[in-house]
């Protein structure tokens, strides 16, 4: 069951309902709230509506396009034939959407504006992350650069920000480029929320009298599997097994039971870890 789960998450339906939803959310927070406040967003989107700003010509969706023709000729070249479709698709989707959503959310307030278009927008992001592809632009640059010359995703893509952001400053008004900025701090939040929504686990290192009877508890009742680690404690210099294993929230109070039921004076740390690959997890996502 759940390895049939897994492999429908890497399934084609899955993914392109995916993109079209992010998509959907990304244009729907350029279009019905960035526009009405002049606000910029980041990567291609954010240098779609700066040359729209500065120049009042064409529409965001066919700035958005063109600029983005370019990415893709490199990503042909340079990613997966897999993300390449995907995320063509995306972009196109984006597009669409760019071009189709005529509906405003009417907030007066700029400080709100950039608080809704931050929710929206990460949420549409964070779930783009979660597929095979990308609704385009930048995030396809970020990942050639990430896998030809070993640059951290992050550090790209605030580059890439801070360089869009910076020649904002000569075509807006700075309050504007201000909010802009606390709007993508916002998205960045929501979407780091979204990546990990599904995904968060606890790595659980258990020291007991009774390591054994524990792991094999854990493999039974919560049909998890776990590690044996040999250490030694470093004031009474005893050797001890100690027990690591990987559990999901929900397993977590089982697992708690499972561990103090058997040994009351177990001592045992608990730590968060927003991804795992492996048999029983997550499958490794390759572009």
């Amino acid at each position: 069951m759940k390895k049939s789960i897994r492999d429908f998450t890497f399934s084609i339906p899955w993914n392109l309902g995916l993109l079209t939803l992010a998509a959907f959310l990304i244009a729907t927070s350029i279009k019905a709230i960035a526009l009405d406040h002049q606000f910029i967003c980041g990567g291609i989107s954010g240098l779609s509506l700066l040359f729209y700003y500065s120049t009042h010509k064409l529409s965001p969706s066919i700035w958005f396009f063109l600029l983005n023709i370019p990415v893709f000729v490199l990503g042909l070249i340079f990613v997966s034939r897999r993300f390449f479709l995907y995320s063509l698709f995306g972009m196109l989707a984006m597009t669409f959407f760019l071009e189709v959503i005529n509906f405003r959310i009417i907030i007066h307030d700029h400080f709100l504006a950039a608080l809704s278009y931050g929710c929206i927008a990460g949420a549409g992001g964070g779930i783009a992350f979660r597929t095979l592809g990308s609704t385009g632009g930048a995030s396809i640059l970020t990942i050639i650069l990430h896998q030809k010359f070993n640059l951290r995703i992050g550090q790209t893509n605030f580059l890439f920000n801070f360089i869009i952001f910076a020649l904002s400053f000569a075509f807006l008004d700075t309050d504007l480029v201000l909010f802009s900025l606390a709007a993508v701090f916002v998205s960045s939040f929501v979407s780091e929320y979204f990546m990990s929504l599904f995904n968060q686990r606890k790595m659980v290192l258990i020291i007991s009298n009774s390591p054994d009877a524990i792991a094999k508890s854990i493999n039974e009742n919560l049909r998890r599997g776990s590690t044996l680690i040999y250490g030694e404690g470093a004031y009474t210099g005893q050797r001890k097994k100690i027990v690591m294993t990987v559990v999901n929230n929900i397993q977590l109070k089982r697992l708690e039971e499972i561990i103090f039921s058997i040994d009351p004076e177990a001592f045992v740390i608990f730590e968060n870890t927003l991804n795992v690959i492996g048999r029983g997890f997550s499958k490794r996502k390759v572009y």
